[in-house]
C-alpha cells in the first residue's frame, strides 16, 4: 500500500531536519578554534610578558673562540628550508684533548629563542642504542619540523628552544654522523665519552660554561641519561656545569620483560579495538599469559604502597620459553594492519612518506634521506663521505652493554642529587609499554622509600587550556606523566603536553 504523500512529506522533512550539513569551511573554522587552546606560553621571558611574545630570532650570545666560527650554520640557507631558523652551530667534536684522538661526536648547537633562557642548556640524545639525535631535532623539539607526511619543513611552535639553548648530540660513537671506532662496553664508558666530548665542546664555546644543566632523551636513553648524570654528579669537577635536572621520556629503565612481556595482554585488551584481534586469538593470548605469570600482575603487585620489592613472572631476568607474547603480538597485528606502528599503535596504510626514511615500524625506501643530501651536510658541517642512517648499522656496543638497568643501579642516586627528574610515558606506546614504567617505579626505592606510597590518579596530568590529558604524580622528587594519545616519540605526537613538562623541569612553573 502506497503511503499518503503528506507522510511521504513528512518523513522528507524530518530526514532534511536531522541531517548535519557542515561545510568543508565551517569544520576548518571549527578546527582552527580548537587549535588555539594548544598555543603554549613559552619560557621565562614569555610568562613575564604574560605569554604575548613573538616567537622569532634569536637572543644573542657570541662566542670569542675564533674556533666557535667555524662551526657556524646559516639559518637562511639550509637546503629546503624556506624560512629562516635562525643562526646556530654544527660539526664533529673529540671526546678527548688527546691530539691522537679518532673518535668524535656530532652536534648540532641552537641558542635560545627570545623568550628562553640564557642561563640553561638543554641536553638531548636519542636512543637506540645507536639512533640519531637529528632525528630528535627534526621531528621532535627542534626550532624546525619535517615529520611525517609533511611535504615540507614547518616553524615548530613548541621547539624547546624557546626554553633555552639546545644541544642535540649523535651519540656513542658509530651513530650518525659520529666518527671513530666504536669500542665502548658499558654506559660508564659512553658516560667517560660524553662528558670529554663535553669538556671540547665547552672549550670552543665557553660562554655556555657554568649553565645549568639539563639531560634529556627517550627510549634507550632512558638508560643513557641516568648513568651520564651519575657520572656527572660522581666526577663533579669534569664539567663547569649545573646539573639540575633528567627527563627521560618513554624510557627503557629495568629488564625487557618487566617493560614489554608483563603488560602486553592488558595493553591489548585496553585497545581491543585497534588491535581487532579475533576471539579465538585472544583466547589464545590469555592463555599463554595466564602460563606465564603475566596475568594479574599488575593487580597483585603495583599497590600503592608497594608490600615489598616486586617479583619476576619467571626464573629469570628474560621471558621463559614460550612466553615471548609481546612478539606474538606484534606479528599478530601485522597481519591485519601491516601498516602496524609499534611506536603509535593506531598507524594505518598509507604509510607516511618521511625525509628521513623512517616513519614507524619499518625503515621505508625514501631517496634521498635529508640527511644524506650532500648540499645538507656541506651546510652543517658533517662530513660528507659518511652516509647517515636514523639508526646504526653498527653494534655501537661491540660486545653489548654490560650496565644492569638503571633502575637497579644509579637511577634512585640521580633522583635524589637532582632538584627535579621527570620520567615521561606515551599511553599509545606498545614498544616500551607505561604500565611497565609502573612496574618499574613501584619496585624502585629512592629518598628512603620504595615507590610511590599513595595511587596515580586518573586525569592528573592538566595540559593549560585543554585540561585532562593523562596522569600525573609526584613523590620525593621524581614526576611521572603518562600522557594521552602520544606514542614513543613524546615532544613529537605531543608536543604542547612536552612543553609543558619541561617548563616544569627547569622551574619555569611552579607545579606538574
Amino acid at each position: 500500500m502506497r503511503p499518503p504523500a503528506v507522510f511521504t512529506a513528512l518523513l522528507a522533512v524530518a530526514a532534511a531536519a536531522s541531517a548535519r550539513m557542515m561545510t568543508k569551511h565551517e569544520v576548518s573554522e571549527r578546527q582552527l578554534e580548537a587549535a588555539k587552546r594548544w598555543h603554549t606560553n613559552g619560557g621565562p621571558a614569555a610568562q613575564a610578558s604574560g605569554g604575548n611574545m613573538k616567537r622569532s630570532g634569536v637572543q644573542n650570545i657570541t662566542f670569542a673562540n675564533p674556533k666557535a666560527s667555524e662551526f657556524y650554520v646559516n639559518g637562511t640557507s639550509l637546503p629546503l628550508v624556506d624560512f629562516d631558523v635562525g643562526p646556530s652551530w654544527a660539526g664533529l667534536l673529540p671526546i678527548s684533548n688527546s691530539p691522537n684522538e679518532t673518535r668524535q661526536l656530532f652536534f648540532w648547537f641552537f641558542p635560545p629563542g627570545p623568550e628562553g633562557s640564557l642561563d640553561d642548556l638543554i641536553f638531548w640524545t636519542n636512543g637506540g642504542p645507536g639512533c640519531s639525535s637529528l632525528e630528535g631535532l627534526l621531528q621532535e623539539n627542534g626550532p624546525f619540523s619535517w615529520s611525517w607526511g609533511q611535504a615540507k619543513p614547518t616553524v615548530n611552535e613548541q621547539s624547546w628552544t624557546n626554553l633555552s639553548s639546545v644541544l642535540w648530540v649523535e651519540q656513542p660513537v658509530g651513530t650518525g654522523f659520529s666518527q671513530g671506532t666504536p669500542n665502548i662496553q658499558n654506559e660508564d664508558d659512553l658516560a667517560a665519552q660524553v662528558v670529554g666530548f663535553m669538556q671540547q665542546f665547552l672549550e670552543v664555546f665557553a660562554e655556555l660554561k657554568g649553565k645549568n644543566l639539563y639531560l634529556t632523551g627517550e627510549s634507550y636513553a632512558g638508560t643513557y641519561v641516568p648513568y651520564i648524570a651519575n657520572y656527572i654528579y660522581e666526577n663533579p669537577t669534569l664539567l663547569d656545569l649545573s646539573l639540575q635536572g633528567t627527563w627521560t621520556s618513554d624510557p627503557s629503565l629495568s629488564w625487557d620483560v618487566v617493560q614489554e612481556e608483563i603488560p602486553a595482554v592488558d595493553f591489548v585488551n585496553k585497545y581491543a579495538g585497534l588491535f581487532s584481534f579475533n576471539q579465538t586469538y585472544m583466547a589464545h593470548l590469555e592463555k599463554k599469559a595466564a602460563k606465564c605469570n603475566y596475568t594479574g600482575y599488575v593487580d597483585k603487585y603495583v599497590t600503592y604502597p608497594p608490600a615489598g620489592l616486586l617479583p619476576l613472572p619467571g626464573d629469570s631476568v628474560e621471558y621463559a620459553k614460550g612466553c615471548d607474547v609481546w612478539d606474538d603480538i606484534f606479528n599478530n597485528a601485522l597481519i591485519i594492519n601491516p601498516a602496524f606502528d609499534i611506536y603509535r599503535i593506531w598507524d594505518t596504510y598509507p604509510i607516511l612518506w618521511d625525509v628521513l626514511g623512517f616513519p614507524g615500524s619499518f625503515p621505508q625506501k625514501q631517496s634521498p634521506i635529508y640527511f644524506n643530501r650532500k648540499e645538507v651536510k656541506e651546510a652543517i658541517h658533517a662530513p660528507v663521505d659518511t652516509k647517515w642512517t636514523e639508526c646504526s648499522n653498527i653494534n655501537v656496543f661491540p660486545d653489548g652493554d654490560g650496565s644492569l638497568p638503571p633502575a637497579f643501579t644509579v637511577l634512585p642516586n640521580v633522583i635524589e642529587k637532582n632538584q627535579r627528574t621527570v620520567i615521561v610515558h606515551g599511553l599509545a606506546d606498545f614498544i616500551l609499554i607505561a604500565e611497565g614504567t609502573r612496574i618499574v617505579i613501584q619496585n624502585m626505592t629512592w629518598n628512603g622509600l620504595q615507590g610511590f606510597q599513595t595511587p596515580i590518579a586518573n586525569d592528573s596530568f592538566i595540559v593549560d587550556g585543554v585540561g585532562a590529558y593523562g596522569t600525573m604524580h609526584s613523590e620525593r622528587g621524581l614526576t611521572y606523566y603518562e600522557v594521552a594519545l602520544s606514542g614513543h616519540m613524546i615532544p613529537q605526537f605531543a608536543p604542547v603536553a612536552a612543553f609543558q613538562i619541561m617548563q616544569y623541569l627547569m622551574g619555569f612553573r611552579d607545579t606538574p
